[in-house]
């Protein structure tokens, strides 16, 4: 287990969770200016691009291993790894939902979701794609949200999630299913990512 925490750099991706909400918070409502193409440009916040931290991390952790010799371990590293990003999802939850109670407003909940929203992503990428690619792939989402994701009346469009307000229920939704499905997909794994197909 010790092993394991150290491979997938444990302490780096819950030092990545905190400082995304200390940082996020911290800025508050803080804007990017990114041009859309598409409908009108809309409130792109800093906390869109920053709960990208968690995910990162977690996939340099899981980048870190020898994932063809883990394929035959004895212990079940795929459900250690699912329920990695599993617990630090809820964590980011359990703070969402601490510093909004404390005052802090929805933007707290905005971080929490989004969070979750990547790190599920990166489960469902990683298997399919490799860490890097992966990594790649996820922080682009912010970007094509930011671009096309508006509608021309202002609002964000029902599939750009990490820009939907805290109640939103597309968003919500949306971030649930990408958890379930990359859980599944990391519990499902038989083969190491592409990336290493490519190496060998």
């Amino acid at each position: 287990m010790i092993w394991w925490c150290k491979a997938r750099a444990v302490p780096g991706v819950l030092a990545a969770l905190a400082g995304t909400f200390a940082l996020g918070l911290l800025v508050g409502d803080g804007e990017l200016p990114v041009p859309a193409l598409r409908g009108h440009a809309g409130h792109f916040l800093v906390a869109h691009v920053i709960t990208l931290l968690p995910a990162v991390f977690l996939l340099h952790g899981l980048g870190r291993g020898d994932l063809r010799t883990e394929a035959v371990a004895g212990r079940f590293l795929r459900g250690l790894d699912a329920g990695l990003a599993l617990a630090v999802a809820t964590a980011g939850a359990a703070a969402g939902v601490l510093a909004h109670v404390a005052g802090e407003g929805d933007l707290a909940l905005v971080l929490a979701r989004n969070i979750a929203g990547y790190l599920g992503s990166a489960l469902l990428l990683h298997p399919l794609l490799g860490h890097r690619p992966a990594a790649a792939a996820i922080a682009a989402v912010p970007l094509l949200c930011s671009a096309a994701g508006w509608h021309p009346d202002g609002r964000p469009e029902p599939w750009a999630w990490p820009l939907h307000p805290a109640a939103s229920p597309y968003a919500l939704t949306a971030v649930a299913l990408t958890l379930l499905a990359g859980t599944t997909c990391t519990l499902l794994r038989h083969r190491p990512p592409a990336d290493l197909h490519v190496l060998a």
